[in-house]
C-alpha cells in the first residue's frame, strides 16, 4: 500500500466511524423537547406510583399507643430479627 492507501486505512476511516457514532449518540441530545433544569416551573401533572393497588394509605391500620396486641398478630415492626 501506499502513504495515501494506508493513511485512508488507518486515519480516514476509524475517524469517520467515530463522526457516524458520536453523530448518532448526540443526536437525540440536540432535537427533541428541552430538558427539565431545577428552577423551572413544572408544567406537568403529578404522577405518584404505590405498590399497593388500592392506593397510598390503604390497608394500614392505626393502633392506639396503649392497646395490648394479640399473640401472633402480624406488626409493622418487622426486621432482621432473630434468635441465635
Amino acid at each position: 500500500m501506499n502513504v495515501v492507501e494506508t493513511i485512508l486505512v488507518y486515519a480516514v476511516i476509524p475517524l469517520a466511524i467515530y463522526l457516524v457514532v458520536g453523530a448518532a449518540t448526540l443526536r437525540k441530545k440536540f432535537s427533541g423537547t428541552p430538558r427539565y433544569r431545577p428552577g423551572q416551573p413544572w408544567e406537568y401533572p403529578a404522577m405518584w406510583w404505590t405498590a399497593n393497588p388500592e392506593g397510598v394509605g390503604a390497608g394500614h391500620h392505626a393502633v392506639d399507643p396503649g392497646s395490648v396486641v394479640p399473640s401472633g398478630a402480624l406488626t409493622a415492626a418487622g426486621g432482621a430479627r432473630g434468635k441465635w
